[in-house]
């Protein structure tokens, strides 16, 4: 059998079978906030509800039981970001099985702590490498050594037909209410979901549209299928979409997405956080950054999904409480409405009042201020954080800032200052 054919629709009937007593059937809503917004219909699939927050567990389940009785009792092992492991780790508790779970040392506390939990006795955690393919070279090392029974995240049939299932759920709920989709939005990371899904909405509902989301700083599906038309490492990506940072997608995935997503859509990590706070305030919907990768895509296709019915895959809802500060600070800088300058202040009395009358707005504020006085010295070097009310004043406030200081840093515009001063 052909890489082509490896997984159709009757493999995920069948795994939506398997999994029917074990997942549970996630709401799938129509979201009014978002449909006023893009003057659509929106309606979003819920696997942020899901038993770990994620439908990560319908294809760790699927492949899990997949093996035999003797190859699930030498043990099973996974390389995973957070919530492959949990899925993982829910399905060895509930099967009474010994896994071993590796996950990238900068995999967010929250995270790790719910592998923990869902796995208890049955589970060990590793935390080894940077990204996630470290992790996945050591955990397959690993497996080698002692004969255990690798349960791949996403390059695997029956990972893709458990979360290929997501798609048969949402179809037969649309169905329930006579409604039909012209767009499918879901993120991409390896490719285990948009190959699933993708499938089976081909399969099922092949007028839909169906589009893979992924964010700027990782799109290695684009650049594998689009931009190089062969599976390509990416050397550097960036991490903190970590559900969906993958340097490498599968062999299986990448063969499967080039047949069933029509488009591809990269998103700036700032953007998906602007979606992360905006999903909050306004529909009380706690989503990790890889869970409103679909949602934030929407943006770019605004014009397009007028008058349209549009469904969403909100992937997880694993987000740490701890990030939240940073989520606020790269969403700012995205919106263009926080800036950091250095410059250099005359060290007299009076000179941090004529910054505040000659450079600011009326409504702008200062967020960070940092200064030491040096008595041997004429002037002193300051870093400055500035707030504006309306993103549309920053040549002004640039503008300004020349005149007070034309020798003045726009850190803004250097990554690696910035993650040194700020």
């Amino acid at each position: 059998m052909t890489v082509e054919t490896t997984v159709q629709a009757k493999d995920i009937d069948e795994a939506f079978l398997q999994l029917k007593d074990v997942v549970k059937e996630t709401p799938l809503q129509k979201d009014h906030y978002l449909s006023l917004k893009y003057n659509c219909n929106v309606y979003l699939k819920r696997e942020d509800l899901q038993w770990v927050r994620s439908f990560k567990l319908r294809g760790a389940y699927n492949a899990i039981m997949a093996l035999s009785d003797e190859e699930r009792q030498r043990g099973i092992t996974c390389a995973s970001a957070g919530n492959h492991a949990q899925g993982v780790a829910f399905t060895a508790s509930k099967l009474n099985l010994k896994a071993t779970i590796f996950m990238p040392v900068t995999t967010p506390l929250q995270k790790i702590d719910q592998v923990k939990f869902f796995g208890g006795e049955s589970t060990e955690v590793v935390l080894t490498g940077d990204t996630f393919d470290d992790c996945l070279k050591e955990a397959l090392e690993y497996t080698d050594r002692y004969d255990k029974n690798f349960i791949d995240p996403f390059n695997n049939i029956y990972t893709i037909a458990g979360q290929g299932t997501v798609a048969k759920e949402t179809l037969e709920q649309a169905q329930a209410d006579h409604t039909k989709f012209d767009y499918l939005f879901a993120a991409i990371g390896g490719g285990g979901l948009i190959s699933g899904i993708g499938t089976y909405f081909k399969a099922q509902s092949p007028d839909t549209k169906v589009v893979g989301v992924e964010p700027a700083g990782a799109s290695s599906m684009y650049e594998s299928v689009v931009q190089q038309g062969q599976i390509v490492t990416l050397p550097n990506i960036d991490k903190f979409v970590d559900g969906a940072s993958v340097a490498r997608v599968g062999e299986i995935t990448f063969d499967i997405a080039k047949r069933v997503v029509d488009d591809y859509v990269q998103v700036d990590e700032g953007q998906v956080c602007s979606t992360i706070l905006d999903m909050y305030t306004k529909q009380a919907i706690i989503a990790e950054p890889a869970g409103a990768l679909s949602v934030s895509a929407l943006e770019q296709y605004k014009d397009e999904i007028k008058g349209k019915t549009v469904v969403c895959v909100i992937s997880g809802g694993n987000n740490d409480i701890n990030r939240m500060k940073e989520i606020e600070e790269r969403s700012l800088l995205f919106e263009e409405m926080k800036h950091y300058f250095i410059l250099n202040f005359s060290q007299r009395p009076g000179a941090l009042r004529e910054f505040v009358n000659d450079v600011l707005g009326p409504r702008d504020d200062i967020t960070k201020f940092e200064y030491l006085k040096k008595s041997s010295q004429n002037t002193g070097t300051v870093i400055i954080g500035i707030q504006l009310s309306d993103h549309n004043d920053l040549g002004q406030l640039k503008e300004n800032v020349h005149d007070f200081d034309p020798h003045n840093i726009y850190i803004n515009e250097n990554k690696m200052l910035y993650s040194l001063l700020i």
